[in-house]
């Protein structure tokens, strides 16, 4: 995925990937990247979870704000099966995100 990514990226589009092999992810380097320590085959969370997997896109999404360096990898803060996602309406983890907030772009310096 990093290296269609860093196509996409090159065409002025940002990209962010979700990873739950972490090794693979730092070989790869792709451009943004968000980890998850959660079984292989679930990167958005348990089939029929809609609440942890709006939890985890709203998370993923704030990281394609804030992610600052080309191959970072942000440590998403989920447990696999031992968190409640029922009141989760807020990403928790990282920065702004909205109109006011830098693009990746900007933030890349293009």
């Amino acid at each position: 995925m990093g290296l269609i990514q860093r196509e996409i990226e090159e065409a002025g589009i940002p990209t962010i990937g979700i990873s739950i092999v972490r090794e693979y992810t730092e070989k790869v380097r792709p451009p943004r990247s968000v980890f998850l320590r959660w079984p292989f085959g679930h990167p958005l969370g348990e089939p029929g979870n809609a609440a942890q997997q709006r939890a985890v896109l709203l998370e993923v999404f704030k990281a394609l704000y804030a992610i600052r360096s080309p191959g970072e990898i942000v440590d998403l803060p989920f447990r696999w099966r031992r968190e409640n996602y029922a009141d989760d309406r807020e990403p928790r983890s990282i920065g702004p995100v909205g109109p006011d907030a830098a693009s990746p772009a900007e933030k890349d310096g293009r």
